[in-house]
């Protein structure tokens, strides 16, 4: 099976990078001086360099490689609310009122996010057609049904819907229910980190790529920033590297845990088998603790699929075939069909499954945002800038809250493939 299902020229490569052609945002030389530093051209960084430079600061934005190199550019494109914890989580571990706060900030920054693509005009292949949730057993669909009945309705709606509906809405034939999420969409993250880039070069940020952060020292209005291409003097500096969050900032190193998040995308396929498949257009995962999940391409051509299919972190070509036979299992239509591209990314996971954002020892941060990032990176991007201008825009329940880490870690995630390992049989004994 695993020499058929690659189509001729496969590669592993993001299929959103197939859009590459036209990006030609201006790249500069490392400065000896500017008034920020940002660490990370991700949505982050480019929030906050946008915000910045709008506000009449110099911003340079450095980057270890191209622009949006990390999981900006690689992850699925489905966009919604950026709280990854249900409101009854966040009541057992905050309390009733800071739960709500911490849900209604989700929702916010997913509106964030729509009013910034609509105001600087950003052609990313956006939609909101939802998102649907599949119950991958039938013990599960008591869990969908009570996480509908228990959020906010005020917050975001919710619809369940039975297993005969779900087959109505849903092309494929192996879920006993689903919830949907009416509200939400999708988008095209390259296209979008595209029009990011356009309006940062437009607002005078000067981009510096293929430039590696090495450390950070002094403090505000006099921090020396060393770089694989030299130093540069700056008044402030941002940290928004998430995922890819390495020993030059140790500190947020030990907070933050990389998980690798991997995708496939078919080849081009018939319209009209995949809006069989996606009728309602929706985005959508299933309810595994080690989710899948999926959507139609924005052109409605291919299918792209991810998930976690191993316990450590693989080659792309290696997790294609895994990743092929669980999309098979879903839509068993695919089942013939090859593949153009696979690829993966970190995401970055915190130990309360919260995102985080603030200041430590005077540097400024935005990341952690646990699988859930177009929205919340966007707009913690915009709320970090805004805490170092010293503007109301930085009010937040979100900042400068505990950014937990654990004893003796540093950085290195030694305890993910026991975890996975587990909740992949917990998932089995659902069954």
């Amino acid at each position: 099976m695993t020499s058929t299902i690659f189509a001729p020229g496969f590669k592993t490569v993001p299929y959103w990078w197939e859009a590459e052609q036209g990006n030609n945002v201006a790249l500069h030389p490392l400065p000896s001086r500017c008034d920020v530093v940002i660490a990370g051209s991700g949505f982050t960084g480019l929030s906050a360099a946008l915000t910045l430079a709008r506000a009449g600061r110099e911003v340079v934005v450095i980057e270890a490689e191209n622009p949006g190199f990390g999981c900006s550019t690689r992850n699925g494109g489905h966009i919604g609310s950026g709280i990854r914890n249900t409101y009854k989580e966040l009541v057992a571990s905050h309390g009733r009122e800071m739960a709500y706060a911490i849900k209604r900030e989700g929702r916010d920054a997913y509106k964030y996010l729509l009013d910034l693509i609509a105001e600087e005009k950003i052609a990313c292949g956006l939609s909101r057609n939802g998102h649907c949730i599949g119950a991958h057993t039938q013990r599960s669909v008591a869990r969908l049904k009570a996480l509908a009945e228990s959020e906010p309705p005020d917050i975001e709606p919710f619809r369940f819907i039975a297993k005969d509906e779900a087959r109505q809405e849903i092309g494929s034939s192996v879920f006993h229910g689903a919830l949907v999420l009416p509200d939400r969409g999708g988008l095209d993250p390259k296209l979008y980190h595209m029009g990011l880039l356009q309006s940062v070069e437009r607002a005078g940020v000067k981009l510096v790529t293929r430039t590696t952060l090495l450390s950070i020292a002094g403090s505000p209005d006099n921090f020396s920033v060393s770089t694989s291409r030299g130093d540069i003097k700056s008044r402030n500096v941002l940290i928004a590297t998430n995922g890819y969050t390495r020993k030059a900032t140790p500190w947020w190193q030990r907070r933050i845990i990389p998980i690798g998040s991997y995708m496939i995308a078919t080849e081009p396929l018939n319209p009209d088998l995949v809006k069989s498949l996606f009728p309602k257009g929706y985005q959508m995962n299933d309810t595994r603790k080690v989710i899948y999940f999926y959507r139609a391409s924005p052109d409605g051509r291919r299918v792209l699929f991810g998930g976690r299919v191993a316990l450590q972190e693989t080659d792309p070509a290696f997790s294609a075939p895994r990743l092929h036979a669980a999309m098979a299992k879903v839509f068993p239509q695919l089942q013939n069909v090859r593949l153009s591209h696979s690829w993966m990314g970190f995401i970055a996971y915190t130990f309360d499954s919260l995102p985080h954002f603030g200041t430590h020892d005077g540097i400024h941060y935005a990341m952690g945002y646990c699988g859930n990032g177009i929205s919340m990176s966007t707009y913690l991007g915009n709320k970090t800038a805004n805490l170092l201008l010293k503007r109301t825009g930085a009010d937040s329940v979100l900042k400068n809250r505990k950014f937990s880490t654990r004893p003796l870690y540093t950085g290195n995630p030694w305890f993910l493939a026991p975890a996975i390992a587990f909740y992949k049989a917990r998932d089995l004994l659902w069954a």
